[in-house]
């Protein structure tokens, strides 16, 4: 989500007239784009802060601007810890940092605040379709720096993936903190089903994802989107966070173990060849050495082929900093989250070479040391090798190719060149 919100900001400062600069120091207006989900990642969004101020004190001139999760509703004490910020805007308020820097370097910001999108997009990208979150897990801060939620209309996400498709996108991903809730605060009511029928209609566009799901709201009717829609790739991300109904319940998820597995076969009965991954939380408040080994039998039993895996942090402001203690030791995290790691080694790579020798399309989105690569429609890396030879043709960027897969890795495959593909789109009768 802030990759995405970033990527729209600069394209306000772009339609301004201001380019990016090389030295982020030597720039005219710096803008810190912030994550507060862990600890981790506002010590270093405040250590980054504390460099700037040093910074501007020898400057003078430079604007800061912070946006994102750490920008709550209430600023007062930002303000007072970082007095040399000139502008604190919560996330997608993009306008108070464009009129500030227009103010201040006397460029018009008019018409640069409205349907922001990336003019340089990435042949794969994001699109944020629901912005908030209603579900107050006693871990996250989110819904308190983000909000409750609101959707986009269905119109203007159509238009914007429109644009993007016109600007090279092939795939996009849609975006939410509980992307499978979209549509429930719209009138005439749609949802996540509705929207992905819609879009599935762009001319051009080849796939379609989103992220991030929760087990309460993944319907059936998204399931069957996901089955009957060409466009939508056979992929779900279910976050579980705890596999002991103590811990979950204590979490505040609204389901138990048992009915997680259930929407676990039921998506695996609906949509053969599904890939699932998922989210994992280890050392949440007192969580036993019993209780994390459930976690590990739910591991074990499906089998994602990815975890993200993250230690418990203490978030000022939940649920959980005012009622519960952090009383899991730091080393104790460190070695679950380790265990999780390892297991899921030995997952992926059973699971990985399994597929050597099967063939795919694979959609081509960049080069990495000199090597092309892209990812299958299950989100598996796949590195291309492809030949010297001058006459041959080298596919490009965006294109999309059929590959057989030669050797496996846990976290990549790699791949010869077999077919590149030419889609012809349905041309409009006059």
């Amino acid at each position: 989500m802030n990759t995405s919100d970033s990527e729209r900001l600069s394209s306000g400062f772009s339609q301004m007239g201001f380019d990016l600069a090389e030295d982020p120091f030597a720039a005219d207006v710096f803008v810190l784009n912030t994550c507060v989900v862990r600890q981790s990642a506002e010590d270093t969004a405040t250590g980054m802060l504390g460099r700037l101020g040093k910074e501007k004190k020898n400057s003078g001139n430079q604007i800061i601007g912070v946006t994102g999760c750490m920008v709550g509703p209430e600023k007062s004490q930002l303000k007072r810890r970082f007095p040399h910020v000139d502008v604190w805007s919560g996330p997608q308020e993009f306008g108070p940092i464009l009129e500030l820097a227009g103010v201040r370097h006397g460029l018009d910001p008019s018409g640069c605040l409205s349907g922001l999108v990336p003019e340089t997009p990435h042949v794969s990208s994001f699109i944020p379709v629901v912005h908030g979150c209603d579900k107050f897990c006693t871990f996250c801060i989110i819904p308190y720096r983000r909000g409750r939620e609101t959707s986009r209309t269905s119109s203007e996400i159509v238009h914007e993936a429109e644009m993007m498709v016109a600007r090279g996108v092939k795939e996009v991903t849609f975006l939410g903190q509980n992307v499978d809730s979209y549509g429930h605060d719209l009138r005439p009511r749609i949802d996540l089903a509705d929207l992905m029928t819609m879009v599935h209609e762009i001319n051009g566009l080849e796939r379609i994802r989103f992220l991030t799901s929760h087990p309460n709201d993944m319907s059936v009717r998204i399931l069957e989107a996901v089955r009957d829609l060409p466009k939508v790739c056979e992929m779900i991300n279910l976050p579980f966070q705890a596999g002991d109904d103590t811990i979950l319940a204590n979490m505040r998820r609204g389901y138990t173990a048992r009915q997680f597995l259930q929407k676990i076969t039921q998506i695996k009965d609906m949509i053969p060849g599904v890939t699932l991954t998922t989210d994992l939380i280890v050392g949440f408040s007192g969580e036993s050495d019993e209780q994390f080994e459930r976690s590990m039998d739910v591991l074990r039993y499906v089998e994602f082929e990815k975890v993200h895996v993250s230690e418990y942090s203490y978030r000022e402001g939940t649920f959980a900093s005012r009622k519960m203690k952090d009383d899991i030791d730091r080393s104790v995290k460190k070695a679950r989250k380790a265990a999780v790691g390892e297991l899921q080694e030995e997952i992926q790579t059973r699971n990985n070479a399994r597929m050597v020798g099967s063939r795919f399309d694979v959609l081509v989105e960049g080069r990495k040391r000199g090597r092309l690569h892209g990812r299958s429609r299950g989100d598996k890396l796949v590195y291309l090798n492809t030949t010297s030879d001058p006459i041959s043709q080298e596919p490009r960027v965006g294109q999309t190719v059929e590959v057989e897969i030669t050797e496996s890795s846990p976290w990549s495959l790699e791949a010869e060149l077999v077919e590149i593909h030419v889609k012809k789109e349905k041309v409009p009768v006059a």
